[in-house]
């Protein structure tokens, strides 16, 4: 695996390397040393499919606080989506910055995803499938979320009017928070 630090210090590109040969290929997309080499959490306690049937179906900006606080590694395994975090760290120098990139099955890369980020993607092109991986198991009470059209954020979402679940839809604005 190639780890390609992007823009938001502690969010990370994870690239597969193939092997490939007259039969396709083989790659790994996860080894707990590599991660902790990294410096990266490699905590899994659940993983987690989510099937959008329609573009633009928008589901997020999703985190968990402390003491459930949770890291995820991100994957698309069908169609295309744009996945995007947002820095929700207290003294971080890019608090409420966001970073976003396709994932999609043809380029098999994956986002990790550390605590004290949101989370969140939205579906390019119908029946698109993310499947990630957490550290930390769901917990409702600590199940938190920030507004996907949040003027303070400004998120560049690629397709316009998105199909969001009432509670996305519902999280406050952070000026009103």
């Amino acid at each position: 695996m190639r780890f390609v630090q992007s823009p938001l210090r502690g969010v990370m590109i994870v690239e597969l390397e193939p092997q490939t040969d007259e039969r396709g290929f083989f790659a790994r997309s996860w080894c707990q040393r590599e991660f902790e080499a990294h410096g990266l959490n490699p905590r899994i306690v659940q993983c987690n499919v989510s099937v959008n049937r329609k573009r633009g179906t928008l589901r997020g900006m999703h985190f968990q606080i402390p003491p459930d606080a949770e890291c995820k590694l991100v994957r698309c395994t069908a169609g295309a989506v744009f996945d995007v975090v947002v820095d929700c760290r207290d003294a971080s120098p890019t608090r409420y910055r966001w970073f976003g990139i396709e994932l999609t099955a043809e380029n098999r890369r994956m986002v990790y995803v550390p605590e004290g980020f949101a989370h969140g993607y939205q579906s390019l092109v119908d029946n698109s499938e993310v499947f990630y991986q957490v550290s930390q198991f769901h917990e409702k009470n600590a199940q938190r979320g920030l507004r996907w059209d949040d003027p303070t954020i400004a998120i560049e979402w690629p397709v316009k009017n998105p199909i969001l679940s009432d509670q996305d839809r519902s999280f406050p604005l952070l000026r009103a928070a």
